[in-house]
């Protein structure tokens, strides 16, 4: 497996190959010549896929002819062609009217003598997530739905329409999480799309812990954001930090006021 690092974002995207295809999962901000760059690296036909549809992971699927996705992608749209937060003309890119290919639980995308299964998420980071499953390579992709150092679960869809409720979104993350956790036998690598991959597998329950520990009143609930990016956002006011051991979650606070140490 080879890495590549956006220049815009430490942005982690993952190159699979097998016997006949190769499997690029993100595309970053569309900086660039990404495609260009891949095919340094493989001469096999490449398949695009998207962890997620927000514009540091599927801004640069332009380049390409198809891409895979979540049908959740046309809640969260709105984030990579109507928030301004992609600072290049992705209209320009080559295949900027690409076919989107909806994909879900039960589908496999395969490359030759190597299957990558796909995993349907509940909405916790966002609308669109799917997980990817190298069960033969025993590597686990969760992009953005769980990572070393924090996970965003307010509303970053930039769509008016999404749909969002903070005490679902907590309670998706926690089955999210759950079901990872399920697999973990079956896999050594957790492989999220920022802060470094792969990650320690206790950070798993360390994210279930904090659900828990958010309903039984035990979390640390931090006003100080302590992160330039997030700080930078237009929601950043109304925002705080959730710790519990190693991990942190960002989530409005007007949500962890109506459910801190509300255990049902």
């Amino acid at each position: 497996m080879l890495y590549g690092y956006d220049v815009i974002l430490i942005e982690q995207l993952n190159l699979m190959e097998g016997q006949d295809m190769a499997l690029l999962i993100d595309t970053g901000f569309g900086a660039g010549n990404l495609r260009g760059f891949v095919e340094k690296l493989t001469n096999k036909p490449i398949i695009v896929a998207n962890t997620h549809f927000h514009p540091d992971h599927a801004a640069g699927n332009g380049e390409f002819e198809r891409a895979y996705m979540s049908e959740g992608a046309r809640w969260d749209a709105p984030s990579v062609y109507n928030s301004g937060a992609v600072p290049f003309d992705i209209t320009k890119l080559p295949h900027a009217d690409y076919e989107k290919i909806y994909v879900g639980e039960g589908d496999r995308i395969e490359l030759g003598g190597r299957t990558i299964e796909v995993l349907d998420v509940l909405p916790a980071h966002c609308n669109s997530s799917l997980f990817f499953f190298d069960r033969a390579h025993r590597m686990f992709f969760c992009g953005d739905e769980l990572e070393a150092a924090q996970v965003n679960l307010f509303d970053n869809s930039k769509n008016p329409g999404a749909p969002y409720d903070g005490e679902e979104r907590l309670q998706n993350f926690k089955k999210n999480c759950e079901r990872i956790q399920s697999l973990s036998p079956e896999f050594d690598f957790l492989l999220p799309n920022h802060n470094g991959a792969p990650i320690a597998k206790s950070y798993i329950e360390d994210y279930i812990g904090l659900v828990d520990a958010i309903f039984a009143g035990k979390a640390v609930v931090e006003e100080k954001l302590n992160h330039p990016y997030i700080e930078m956002d237009e929601q950043a006011a109304k925002l705080c930090r959730v710790r519990w051991k190693w991990a942190s979650i960002f989530i409005y606070r007007d949500v962890i006021r109506s459910l801190y140490g509300k255990a049902r």
